[in-house]
């Protein structure tokens, strides 16, 4: 029987390249949703991988969510954490709820989906816990101090996870994408795309394919040894020690 991968956020985007590419090499695949229903319909439609609605920030929501997916494909074994959004405001400006909708989707979701399957991978001696940051989340971002702090956290959160996991068999890694060719990064205005690309030394954006590769092989046995890293696939925008 296949392993069971769940990928968050995994029916659009980044989340939907690591859906496709679990799925290509052999893995069921789980990927959930927040809201927009009509893109997932399409994307199940398009690939066959199943797709679940729920708010990952929400602890019973996950708990239940992730029962069900155990129930209908079996254990969960690879964890992508990719889910996240934007509410972007200048932080003297910005709103309690701008803040909170932030933390509550891309840091709460954190804890939320890890926590229900932690145990059965300790239990069964195998997981691959794989979670999505930011570039933003290494060097911060002007109009983004919801944003970066959360995806800040996902580093903390990997590395901690990591140490208390590593001898039970789980490896924990993170990815920080830079600016990635996806709707959220279409939406930018033309002249701030254009001074985003040219702040990028390869000259473009990147390719959710990309980010999904390198998700691939971190879910692999390739990767068994590798644990509490921090990959930067942003085109040399940003290097960081990770």
């Amino acid at each position: 029987m296949s392993k069971v991968a769940v990928v968050t956020g995994g029916t659009r985007g980044i989340g939907a390249a690591i859906s496709r590419a679990l799925h290509a090499d052999g893995y069921s695949v789980a990927a959930t949703f927040a809201g927009n229903e009509q893109a997932a319909s399409a994307f199940t439609a398009e690939t066959g991988i199943k797709s679940y609605r729920w708010d990952a920030g929400d602890p019973e929501a996950c708990a239940t969510g992730l029962n069900r997916v155990a129930e209908e494909l079996g254990p969960v074994e690879i964890l992508v954490n990719n889910a996240g959004i934007t509410r972007d405001s200048m932080f003297h400006r910005m709103s309690y709820e701008q803040w909170s909708a932030v933390i509550h989707a891309n840091l709460n979701s954190m804890f939320c989906m890890t926590k229900p399957v932690i145990e059965g991978m300790r239990s069964r001696g195998f997981g691959r816990i794989i979670n999505i940051s930011s570039i933003n989340g290494q060097k911060g971002q002007v109009g983004q101090v919801n944003y970066s702090a959360a995806k800040a956290g996902i580093i903390g959160f990997t590395k901690a996870l990591a140490l208390e996991n590593a001898p039970k068999g789980i490896t924990v890694n993170c990815i920080c994408p830079g600016y990635i060719d996806t709707d959220m990064v279409a939406a930018v205005p033309a002249d701030a795309l254009a001074k985003i690309v040219a702040g990028i030394p390869v000259g473009r954006l990147g390719k959710a394919e990309e980010i999904a590769a390198a998700v691939a092989f971190l879910a692999s046995d390739k990767a068994a040894f590798m644990t509490g890293s921090v990959l930067t696939i942003n085109g040399a925008q940003y290097i960081a020690n990770g």
